[in-house]
């Protein structure tokens, strides 16, 4: 079952860690319309803009499933289904340097935040959310370095 033109609910849901430990990561009707919201919003239009496939590494977490994997138990929107994690650096479509660019200059979000980057600032991935509602988005972006978050306008180059 697809939840946007590019994205399955299977893609958005499946877990490694989930199926080792036998938990269940099935969301509910809320979290689903939240889902298919940041993926025809968010995701959709990213993959068109790169002309090729993308990674959704971690997408909707059930709370068990978050917990396991140590995020954050009370403020994880991935728990929500409001969050998505895209790595373009998997497929060679893009770079996720270029994807972080083109949400925060071209679409409404709530969170973006440049995972791990490294020396080159080349990040590891890049984090979005996105809520329903008008008017809840805050347009915040991060970098999240080694040990802490930091505003994006704080961020050099070459800070790990």
């Amino acid at each position: 079952m697809n939840i946007s033109k590019y994205l399955t609910m299977e893609e958005a849901t499946k877990s490694p860690t989930a199926i080792a430990n036998g938990i269940d990561n099935t969301p509910n009707d809320e979290q689903e319309r939240n889902m298919r919201n940041i993926a025809v919003k968010i995701f959709d239009p990213v993959r068109e803009h790169v002309g090729g496939p993308l990674h959704a590494s971690s997408f909707f977490r059930s709370y068990d499933l978050n917990k396991k994997i140590g995020g954050s138990s009370k403020t994880s929107q991935h728990m929500a289904g409001e969050a998505i994690d895209i790595d373009a650096d998997t497929f060679g479509n893009g770079t996720n340097l270029a994807i972080f660019d083109f949400i925060r200059n071209n679409l409404v979000f709530d969170q973006l935040i440049l995972e791990y980057p490294d020396a080159k600032g080349k990040p590891s991935w890049i984090h979005v959310s996105l809520k329903r509602l008008p008017g809840r988005n805050r347009a915040e972006i991060l970098v999240k370095l080694k040990d802490k978050y930091i505003h994006y306008a704080a961020y050099t180059v070459g800070m790990v």
